[in-house]
């Protein structure tokens, strides 16, 4: 399968600026992975131009290159087929979505404020029975790594499971819009970004704009216990369906007799007249309610309950989501790809439910809360001792709170650090055999490093 010279100015809005018809069934921003026959599309950035890597595409073997139409004449390659554009990023997407509509297959799109990469994982695993699967890689779910996502699909998949990030209005939607989904699967509306659109009411505004994009025959999956996703049904399109998931309020599918273990979670699955037994394995109740959303899509493509349990063993997660590493008599709870006020509080939940001996937990910087920073980052000291963890790390400004609030809520053994280096000289001097230690941030405070260096 491939795109044709033709569809490539069609879609995209192109100009050719030298040579012929051509087809190219690979396209990549990235010049280190240019392979034969492949086309390379220069996006330009703030601090890179991939124009100066147009020529070096061509000479790797790449068949054709889009740049701009401003583009300098030093960098327009005199060999393979040159189109221009007037925004190359707009003409990424525009060709992804050109790429997607080859394909007749179920696309599931996932957006929320926590929970997105894991429930993508959980719904690949679920909608295994089909065949294969592509899902979104890492966490590149923004307006570069949803196109590059679409742009994996081929012949042999036969569904598709890609997450829809932002971090503003008007960003989901036009990805949306290349994406095509069948299926739009909202996981909750948090704090997450509040501080780039200045309210919960907006952060929600902005979510929605998936389940706006889900056109009729199609289905929309809620989680009816976060009150602004379930507010959501109000923005569905005529002739779409509506599915709700939830462990607390009335839904259409429910979890009940929940029980974290060692190392999977068990619970029964309530939907319409059916009850069954499931087990996952990967920790806690937020989990679940992932687990729920998987389930509500499987059901919606026709999989029975022996396929979505059979999928689930399968399951694949991304590293740094609570993931457990036994090591040296210490169990650590790398959790540190990321945090969000929803997030930390179910890591610190889940870790009280499977530690049995001292809970230690390194905790760094909240980002982009804004206004709300202050408070939300105190009231995480009454969370840890409400979960009876005995000893604070805390890495980062918005740390130092964390640690004001725990002490505050009666934790003595508190230590404040500066650097990566400093906590984890701190924790070789305390760690003992049975230990549970957990880490989790913002991405942008590495907390994974302090794992590194104990």
């Amino acid at each position: 399968m491939f795109l044709t010279t033709e569809e490539i100015l069609r879609a995209a809005n192109a100009k050719l600026v030298r040579g012929d018809e051509n087809n190219f069934s690979i396209v990549t921003t990235d010049s280190r992975k240019i392979t034969e026959g492949s086309l390379f599309i220069a996006l330009k950035g703030e601090r890179f131009n991939g124009e100066e890597f147009a020529c070096e595409a061509i000479g790797k073997g790449a068949a054709g290159v889009l740049i701009g139409d401003d583009c300098e004449q030093k960098n327009i390659p005199t060999r393979g087929t040159v189109f221009a554009v007037e925004d190359t990023l707009a003409a990424y997407q525009k060709l992804a979505g050109a790429w997607r509509d080859k394909f007749n297959i179920p696309i599931v799109a996932i957006t929320g404020s926590s929970g997105k990469t894991t429930t993508k994982d959980l719904t690949a695993a679920a909608l295994s029975a089909l065949g294969s699967v592509l899902k979104t890689s890492s966490n590149y779910n923004n307006e570069i790594g949803v196109p590059q996502t679409l742009f994996e699909l081929n012949e042999n998949h036969r569904a598709a499971v890609v997450e829809i990030g932002m971090r503003g209005l008007n960003q989901i939607a036009p990805l949306a819009a290349i994406v095509k989904p069948s299926i739009g699967i909202v996981t909750n509306v948090g704090e997450v970004h509040v501080e780039l659109l200045g309210s919960i009411e907006n952060i929600a505004r902005a979510k929605s704009e998936l389940v706006e994009s889900i056109d009729a025959c199609g289905t929309v999956i809620l989680n009816a216990d976060d009150a602004n996703v379930a507010a959501m049904i109000d923005r569905v399109k005529p002739g779409v369906k509506v599915i709700t998931y939830g462990l607390e309020c009335e839904a259409d599918i429910r979890a009940t007799n929940l029980i974290t273990r060692r190392s999977s979670t068990t619970f029964t699955v309530k939907y319409s007249n059916k009850e069954y037994d499931c087990e996952i394995p990967i920790l806690g109740r937020h989990n679940v309610s992932n687990t729920l959303a998987a389930i509500a899509a499987g059901v919606v493509l026709g999989l029975h309950e022996k396929e979505l349990r059979a999928g689930f063993t399968t399951l694949a997660t991304t590293k740094m989501r609570f993931e457990i590493i036994d090591r040296d008599g210490l169990h650590i709870i790398n959790d540190a790809y990321n945090a969000s006020p929803a997030s930390m509080r179910a890591a610190l939940r889940t870790t009280a439910e499977i530690a049995s001996g001292r809970k230690i937990a390194v905790l760094g910087d909240m980002l982009e809360l804004g206004h709300l920073a202050e408070n939300l980052h105190r009231s995480l000291g009454e969370e840890l001792a409400k979960n009876q963890f005995g000893v604070l790390v805390t890495y980062g400004r918005l740390g130092k709170l964390i640690a004001e609030g725990a002490r505050e809520a009666g934790i003595e053994n508190i230590f404040m650090a500066d650097s990566h280096e400093e906590a984890a000289e701190f924790l070789r001097g305390i760690l003992t055999n049975g230990d549970t230690i957990l880490f989790k941030g913002s991405r942008a405070m590495r907390m994974e490093k302090i794992i590194e260096l104990i």
